[in-house]
């Protein structure tokens, strides 16, 4: 027979005392459930100063909610791990020549034995390994590309918690993250395909003139081009998201105004991208000196510390221009009318 419980408020109790002792199977589930401790009293007086002081205040303050940040933006953009799982297991390695002109120079040796033709071979003749897509292979590339499905909409919803980090405000990351999907899903859908193909062409433009640097002259130019227009993009990027989860606009209107805050704000926006070069410079030395721990960075804080330094930067210089002089001005217009409304004096 089960315990014997006098009234309904004992057995209510006795409940609640098992479910508090009862072990979660979700590991995460206290990370990402549990309250907060609330918001300390200066922490809204951040946005006041955001100078580099209080960054690092707000860091510390909010380091475990950015660890948060950086597991959603790798789990939600899961696509990913098709791509390394088709390079590291369904690919075939075989050897084959390292140079594009072996196949004339072997050509030439079946006519021509001479010994000018056999050193050439030879030179020309290194082999290297070299890895062959699989059917497989291909059937998992076409699983990547749902990364342009989910990129936009895991890039909002963070950049919405990163941006109540940064205005003090309380934060519930799984239930802020996907509030702010629901809200914005469509321009986020939208842009989160555009930003992701704009990042694959500047990253292939790069190493395209890269590798033709030796040749000078426009390669040259172009490549010093390239480098420029992603770093501006990087900038607009940051705004643009910034602004789908703050105003209710057109998209091409919140592209034309992103471009312009990459300009107004670009003293922030430099030492955001000189902060992000820090890191990875540091994370290549830890992978360099100790390779286990610079692999783990990047799944630990990396990618959610970058975003929230770059919103950090970016974010003040759209309070300054588009928030307070709004707010000013309902202010304004509700003086008169309070004027209006107080009694005559006797």
């Amino acid at each position: 027979m089960g315990k014997k419980y006098e009234n309904i408020n004992d057995y209510s109790e006795e409940l609640e005392k098992k479910k508090k002792k009862r072990m979660t199977l979700n590991p995460f589930e206290n990370m990402f459930t549990k309250d907060g401790k609330g918001v300390e009293k200066d922490e809204i007086q951040v946005l006041d100063k955001p100078d580099l002081g209080n960054f690092f205040k707000l860091l510390f303050r909010k380091l475990n909610h950015i660890f948060s940040v950086n597991i959603l933006l790798i789990c939600g953009n899961f696509p990913i791990f098709f791509m390394l799982f088709a390079y590291a297991y369904t690919t075939v390695d075989i050897l084959g020549p390292s140079s594009q002109i072996y196949p004339l120079v072997r050509g030439v040796s079946y006519f021509d034995n001479s010994p000018t033709v056999m050193t050439l071979l030879g030179i020309f003749g290194n082999q290297d390994s070299r890895f062959l897509p699989t059917t497989a292979t291909y059937i998992f590339w076409g699983l990547t590309a749902l990364v342009f499905f989910t990129f936009g909409l895991v890039n909002v919803g963070t950049t919405y918690i990163n941006r109540n980090l940064l205005r003090g405000e309380p934060v519930f990351i799984m239930s802020d993250f996907w509030y702010a999907i629901k809200r914005n899903w469509k321009q986020a859908l939208g842009f989160g395909i555009m930003d992701l193909l704009m990042i694959v062409i500047l990253v292939y433009d790069i190493m395209y003139y890269r590798a033709r640097l030796a040749v000078g002259g426009l390669f040259m130019t172009m490549y010093v081009v390239g480098y420029g227009m992603a770093i501006i993009y990087s900038f607009l990027r940051v705004y643009a998201y910034l602004m789908i989860v703050t105003f209710d606009m057109k998209l091409s209107k919140i592209l034309k105004n992103s471009l312009y805050f990459s300009v107004l704000g670009i003293k922030r926006n430099a030492l955001a991208l000189l902060g992000t070069i820090v890191l990875i410079v540091l994370d290549y030395l830890l992978i360099r000196i100790f390779t286990p721990i610079g692999l783990i960075i990047p799944f630990i804080i990396l990618f959610g510390l970058v975003q929230f330094m770059f919103i950090y930067a970016a974010f003040p210089k759209i309070k300054q221009i588009m928030i307070d002089p709004y707010y000013r001005e309902v202010e304004n217009s509700k003086q008169p009318e309070e004027e209006a409304e107080e009694p005559e004096e006797a």
